[in-house]
């Protein structure tokens, strides 16, 4: 069995992970090999954050590191939150706060295109690689759906009549930013382990 270590200390983002991966990978978690759960994110992109996340994990364990940053970027607000989704409403990463402070940002704004977005980074001895994934959808304007965690009550991807918390695992997973990056990385160790037979 393939181990990798997931830098996440999210248990939503580590739930979406083991249920899309090959069941044949066995994910490691941050408190598995004594690491914080809380890894640096000081970047200014997704892809930043998410590569200093695995290169911190890489260098102190040696381990095959995931590692992912995601995050809602809201067309009317000038992309925010962007890579500060997370600690929108301050350091404790609360999601209802967050949300709350959205909805209060949106309240009364007609344009709510926004766009949820994935950098996923795999590190291993063969070098550094970056997956992403996108959706597109609007903000509602108040929270629906009890699935999910983060912002998923109130986005509504373009493909959809019902926001990413109203969707069970399966279906959110087949077609959200993290399902598609996940995927692609999938892709990629499934296609290198026949490339190594």
């Amino acid at each position: 069995m393939d181990r990798y270590l997931l830098c996440t200390g999210n248990p939503g983002k580590a739930k979406e992970l083991r249920e899309i991966l090959p069941a044949q990978i066995q994910l490691l978690t941050l408190q598995e090999v004594d690491l914080p759960t809380d890894l640096p994110e000081t970047g200014d992109t997704f892809a930043a954050n998410a590569l200093q996340k695995a290169r911190f994990a890489r260098d102190r364990t040696g381990l095959p590191c995931i590692a992912d940053d995601s995050g809602l970027e809201v067309e009317a607000l000038g992309g925010a939150p962007g890579v500060y989704s997370a600690r929108y409403a301050g350091e404790a990463k609360e999601d209802a706060a967050n949300m709350a402070k959205l909805l209060q940002e949106m309240n009364g704004v007609e344009d709510r295109r926004a766009c949820f977005r994935t950098v996923l980074a795999f590190i291993d001895g063969s070098g550094e690689h970056l997956f992403e994934g996108e959706v597109r959808g609007t903000i509602t304007t108040e929270p629906r759906g009890t699935n999910g965690f983060g912002y998923d009550p109130v986005f509504l991807p373009e493909m959809s009549d019902l926001t990413f918390a109203e969707l069970d695992a399966r279906m959110k997973n087949a077609i959200s930013h993290r399902g598609q990056a996940v995927w692609k990385l999938a892709r990629f160790l499934a296609e290198r382990e026949v490339g190594d037979r």
